[in-house]
């Protein structure tokens, strides 16, 4: 073969490999373009579309008149979108970008920056798509000096974020409960997501117990991003649901006439409705402004929340647990006549002590009461007739009783709450490793002891002999709607149980409890008001050392008298007596109510 024949031969083959080469090139590229373009194409989108969660507007809280104790306010930001930032110059860094931005509005309007630079290079790191947030809450000053900068300012825009209000401040703040910022990273539902809008969920109250209702169903918007991360496009957006709202059975004028009759006092006002359960006004004191949670607290004024010693953060009427003191003398004296050991007729003598074995229990302030029947024992708050009733009647009758009213569990209420104790043989046992002796029965007979209830339980309490009999459930709660709808969904009085008293023996303990306040020897009568027949019992306990002499003091009452709508409990920490301290209080209270009903029939 001739060279000119090689030379040709090897020019073929070369022709040949690289027309193989360029075949293998397009079965290839027409692999990836077309038979696995769909996948690849899928795939990229995957990559750079971003689901972000927009959260929905949260539902309002009215009480039983309408009035909105729970609401929503636009709060102003200016924001920044990065992606438009690369109008400035090339050479700058992205967070030397803002930081410029930062600095000339904060030179602009003379407000001091709320970013830094650490939080700016955090939001690149993890939420680069979204507008960083510069300063919320601004006002009509710093955005019209914005408005006016217009160009000089790429990228900044004002945006608008729902932030919870409460118009009457610290009203029911225990009630209502406060909101904090929501964290969803572990929510099932929000993980088909990459990014969340600001978002706030119930940290307490009614705002925690009716969250999923109160925070709607959020939405959320698809974003197209570029290769550095930034945001590009938006592609969709599915519009979130708002929030459904509560119709609550407070009144907030009768939570502010509590609140107003506590004062500056540590404790406690119940305000029910013996004809439902309905919750009228629960009140604690101190209590705190719900507003200083909106946005978000700072952690110096948590501090200060936290760190005070009255511990307004504290639901004193719902989560205190207290011994009743004599309170709890309808409860021994109702349990003693139903049982038969005790007769009507039945007459001890005070001489202002009573010795059982060889220990002695003093009468209430040591004072002889001489010949005393139980609707006299009642008026005054003869100790030494009950240490006698009650051991006369056992203490099983009364522990019945007891638990028959409520006490020693929780009621049921819709926010947190504390099921107090009623003692028995089997928890001093357990608790002591000691059996139940007559000195437990006498101690549990005038309300101490081991024995501890909330003011919730003692108002129920109250509505329950107010009404004849019957213990209804107490309520917060009596409607409910959502965000379609447009009506409220009312929901009945949940009737716990029956007492099953006599109607004489019912007869008896109202009358007692009527001499109470309107005997001019009752030690309620600093609660008469002019006009109202009211029936009520007071109560004085000691707690902590008895050195220290410290005292609750307490009063239940109902009103009026033949046909009650209203009945009451109050707690004071630290009182002198229940009469003298919680008697003029609870005529405050009840004064206002009964002044609210006028106004209202006017």
């Amino acid at each position: 073969m001739s060279l000119g024949e090689t030379e040709l031969l090897r020019l073929r083959l070369l022709g040949i490999m690289m027309f193989l080469a360029a075949f293998v090139l397009l079965c290839f590229l027409w692999k990836l373009q077309v038979r696995e373009g769909v996948k690849y194409a899928d795939s990229h989108e995957r990559q750079s579309v971003r689901r972000v969660r927009i959260p929905a507007m949260r539902g309002r809280i009215y009480d039983r008149n309408g009035a909105c104790l729970a609401d929503n306010r636009a709060n102003y930001c200016v924001s920044v979108y990065l992606e438009e930032l690369w109008t400035m110059g090339r050479g700058m860094s992205t967070i030397a970008k803002v930081s410029a931005i930062v600095n000339e509005i904060s030179a602009l309007t003379g407000a001091p920056a709320q970013v830094t630079s650490r939080q700016i290079e955090e939001h690149l790191r993890l939420r680069k798509p979204l507008p960083l947030v510069l300063w919320r809450n601004a006002d009509e000053r710093m955005l019209a000096r914005i408005a006016e900068a217009g160009a000089r300012l790429p990228g900044v825009a004002i945006t608008v974020e729902p932030v919870r209000r409460y118009p009457l401040g610290s009203l029911a703040a225990h009630v209502l409960g406060y909101v904090g910022r929501s964290d969803l990273s572990g929510e099932e539902e929000t993980r088909d997501y990459h990014y969340y809008l600001p978002e706030i969920a119930g940290k307490q109250g009614l705002e925690r117990r009716f969250d999923r209702l109160l925070a709607g169903q959020a939405g959320g918007s698809l974003v197209q991003i570029d290769v550095s991360g930034f945001q590009r496009e938006e592609l969709g957006v599915r519009p979130p649901v708002p929030g459904g709202d509560l119709l609550l059975a407070l009144d907030a004028r009768i939570q502010g006439a509590a609140e107003r009759a506590l004062g500056d006092f540590a404790g406690a006002a119940v305000v029910i409705d013996p004809r439902s359960g309905d919750v009228l006004a629960l009140a604690s004191s101190p209590a705190f402004d719900l507003n200083l949670f909106c946005p978000s607290i700072s952690r110096s004024e948590f501090a200060a929340l936290v760190e005070n010693r009255l511990r307004p953060l504290y639901n004193r009427a719902a989560l205190g647990v207290y011994p009743p003191g004599s309170i709890f003398k309808p409860v021994v004296l109702i349990a003693a006549l139903e049982s038969g050991r005790l007769r009507p007729d039945d007459v001890f003598d005070c001489p202002g002590y009573f010795h059982l074995g060889n220990r002695s229990f003093a009468c209430f302030l040591s004072i002889a009461h001489g010949a005393v029947d139980y609707r006299r024992a009642i008026e005054v708050s003869c100790n030494v007739f009950f240490y006698r009733a009650g051991l006369a009647t056992g203490y099983e009758p009364i522990r019945r009783a007891a638990g028959a009213l409520g006490l020693g569990r929780k009621t049921g209420i819709e926010i947190d709450e504390s099921g107090g104790l009623v003692p028995d043989a089997e928890w001093k046992r357990r608790q002591y490793n000691a059996p139940w002796v007559d000195g437990d029965t006498c101690n549990v007979a005038i309300g101490q002891g081991a024995l501890g209830v909330t003011p919730l339980q003692m108002a129920c309490a109250a509505a329950a002999i107010a009404n004849g009999g019957a213990l209804y459930q107490p309520r917060l709660v009596i409607g409910e709607r959502a965000a379609n709808e447009t009506g409220f969904r009312m929901a009945p009085p949940r009737l716990a149980r029956r007492m099953g008293w006599s109607a004489e023996n019912t007869r008896r303990l109202r009358e007692a409890m009527r001499d109470v306040i309107h005997s001019p020897s009752g030690s309620g009568r600093l609660a008469a008001i002019e006009g109202v027949e009211m029936a009520g019992k007071t109560g004085t306990a000691e707690y902590g050392r008895k050195a220290d002499g410290r005292k609750h003091g307490w009063m239940i009452v109902f009103a009026p008298f033949d046909r009650p709508r209203y009945a009451a409990a109050m707690m004071l920490d630290d009182a002198q007596t229940g009469g003298s301290s919680v008697g003029p209080r609870i005529h405050d209270l009840m004064a206002q109510v009964f002044a609210l009903e006028k106004e209202r029939e006017n």
